[in-house]
């Protein structure tokens, strides 16, 4: 049995509870009808893309100044106010504000949740089940979303605001599970360098260990797949294979249910690939399974999209052991997580802008295609690369341990 079995259990129920926005499907129409036009709802969304992006690195370096587990139960207090604004102050200003904390909240989170579950667990000596654990909070994250999605509508139908009132309830639940949290072990260093030294040590870490750099820019093509697949690229694809709008969510919860299953087994790849290549296989199947969304018969795109969510799924928490295990023994594991989500975002935001273009034009096939062919010779370049970074970090000496152990 883990020794790391109870924080595990508070670690799912935290993802759970914090990633449970069930408003989601319905802030649009919440907004328009509170008389909110439709450029100031897509101006708040924008505000909050580049807030989000601005409080990465600030909040990483507060967790790992702070510490991960007081930064989580930080972030579940700010989600509890958050989404109490558009209730209490039912306006433009009160939705810009739900927003920005909500920009806060999960940045404070994103890179403490995965640091502290990986350094409790290392210190434990069960460094090698973080990936299964990481899988199983992100999985059930997943099937809570499929469970409380579909039940929105009525929960405004009886009530308005009872979407927003239930995620605050939600917040709160997750507060409780950051709260029981155990501290680290006193082995886990913090900074102690001035703000500019630690930022000046965390990039100097990052140029000295090219194996991180590596797996950040292996990251780069799954986070970018799946980001614009799910948001960006469903609604077009779905609209080209003329299914109803109706029909939208559903396949959305399908989708939902493939990743969940695709997060809570990862380690079935391991039976037959490495962790390395199963990220470069997996890769290629979305980047595959995409191309195949180009608009034909509706049910073949429905069936690709769900492969592809379950190889994002699979993927996602195996790529999470990747970057930890490639980070070194530091103080600044958070900053360097952080580092990691402003890349993905930042290659996303840019692939989004050639979307927009490639839309306005009418060429959603070739932009599919083209994306598809990019991800493959972005994974064959990496994968020619590998043996020759890991060759040279040992001959020079270098994060030593860390090129023995990776997978």
């Amino acid at each position: 049995m883990l020794k790391s079995r109870p924080v595990i259990r508070l670690m799912i129920g935290f993802q759970l509870f914090f990633g449970l926005l069930l408003w989601t499907p319905i802030f649009f129409e919440y907004q328009r009808q509170l008389g909110i036009s439709v450029a100031d709802i897509l101006a708040i969304q924008s505000i909050y893309y580049v807030a989000f992006c601005l409080l990465e690195i600030p909040t990483g370096m507060i967790a790992d100044r702070i510490g991960y587990r007081r930064c989580m139960l930080a972030g579940g207090v700010v989600l509890v106010v958050s989404n109490v604004m558009p209730v209490s102050v039912p306006s433009y200003w009160g939705f810009l504000v739900h927003f920005l904390l909500i920009a806060l909240a999960r940045s404070l989170v994103s890179g403490a949740s995965s640091a502290y579950l990986y350094e409790y667990m290392t210190a434990n000596g069960e460094r090698e089940q973080y990936k299964q654990a990481e899988g199983s909070a992100r999985s059930y994250s997943l099937v809570g979303k499929v469970v409380g999605w579909p039940l929105v509508g009525l929960a405004m139908q009886l009530e308005m605001t009872l979407p927003y009132w239930l995620t605050a309830v939600s917040a709160v639940l997750a507060v409780v599970m950051a709260y029981r949290l155990p501290p680290l072990p006193d082995s886990v260093r913090k900074p102690t360098a001035p703000v500019i030294t630690s930022v000046r040590e965390s990039l100097g870490l990052l140029r000295r260990t090219p194996m991180l750099l590596l797996f950040m820019a292996q990251g780069v093509a799954v986070f970018t797949l799946g980001r614009i697949c799910q948001v960006n690229l469903f609604q077009p694809i779905l609209t080209a294979d003329s299914v109803p709008l109706v029909a939208h969510g559903m396949v959305m919860s399908a989708m939902s249910v493939f990743e969940a299953l695709g997060s809570a087994r990862p380690g079935i790849i391991r039976r037959y690939l490495t962790d390395s290549r199963a990220v470069f296989v997996l890769t290629i199947v979305m980047a595959g399974t995409l191309a195949l969304t180009v608009p034909g018969h509706w049910v073949a795109t429905v069936a690709a999209l769900c492969v592809f969510a379950l190889a994002m799924g699979l993927s996602f928490p195996i790529q999470r052991q990747l970057i930890n295990d490639a980070i070194p023994p530091t103080p600044y594991r958070a900053t360097l997580l952080s580092i990691e989500s402003i890349i993905d975002r930042g290659v996303c935001a840019l692939v989004a802008l050639a979307l927009g273009s490639y839309l306005a034009e009418g060429e959603l096939a070739e932009f599919l295609l083209l994306s598809a062919g990019a991800s493959v010779v972005l994974m064959a370049i990496l994968l020619a690369v590998l043996p020759l970074v890991r060759r040279r970090v040992a001959a020079g000496g270098k994060d030593a341990d860390q090129v023995l152990s990776a997978p």
